[in-house]
């Protein structure tokens, strides 16, 4: 019986389209997950993993779209193919079958090695960018979404017990933006620490 063709995308956005990964590769199921890859708990990935089934095959466009880490991609496609389902990454052209040679696991670690390598490379090299533009007074952070005076209106609010999601619905940032503001504010107001 022949298997199912699963594809996997993932992008670390919402903002980011996935539809270039697996263009034109004819699948029966589609997975994509809109989270990093720093963790293989994400929600599609594990869906994935209990889906799959006997002589299936996923395919996802490179190793870096399953994986982060070499010990998590060897996680991944250990055990895949452990249950009999091969694994194809399109951009290394390489598939993993439980027959592969001592090269192709090889080419396994040297490859998710250097994809590992590259993603740290281009952390380091945007934290120097940061670090330069922060020198030459170009780069202040993230511009924030509400201002003093409203800080203070919501400091007034929390003081009045109002409940903290009707807070961020008020001024239309999302709960865990408030949180975020309260947990600096916190960090000063013993009164706010305490409410709610």
């Amino acid at each position: 019986m022949t298997g199912k063709r699963i594809g996997y995308k993932r992008v670390s956005t919402t903002d980011q389209n996935p539809d270039r990964q697996l263009e034109g590769i004819p699948l029966d199921k589609v997975f994509i997950d809109y989270a990093s890859a720093a963790s293989l708990d994400r929600v599609k990935l594990q869906i994935m993993i209990e889906y799959a089934r006997e002589d299936d095959i996923i395919i996802v466009h490179s190793m870096d779209r399953l994986a982060r880490t070499v010990t998590d991609l060897k996680k991944l496609v250990d055990d895949f193919v452990s249950r009999k389902i091969n694994v194809q990454f399109i951009k290394e052209n390489l598939i993993f079958n439980g027959e592969n040679s001592s090269l192709s696991n090889l080419i396994l670690h040297i490859m998710g090695a250097f994809a590992e390598f590259e993603h740290a490379f281009i952390r380091e090299r945007q934290a120097e960018g940061i670090e330069i533009a922060k020198k030459k007074g170009k780069f202040s952070g993230r511009k924030r979404k509400i201002t003093d005076e409203q800080l203070e209106i919501i400091k007034q609010q929390l003081r009045t017990k109002k409940k903290r999601i009707d807070i961020a619905k008020e001024f239309s940032i999302s709960a865990f933006t408030l949180y975020n503001y309260i947990n600096k504010m916190e960090e000063k107001d013993d009164y706010i620490r305490n409410a709610n």
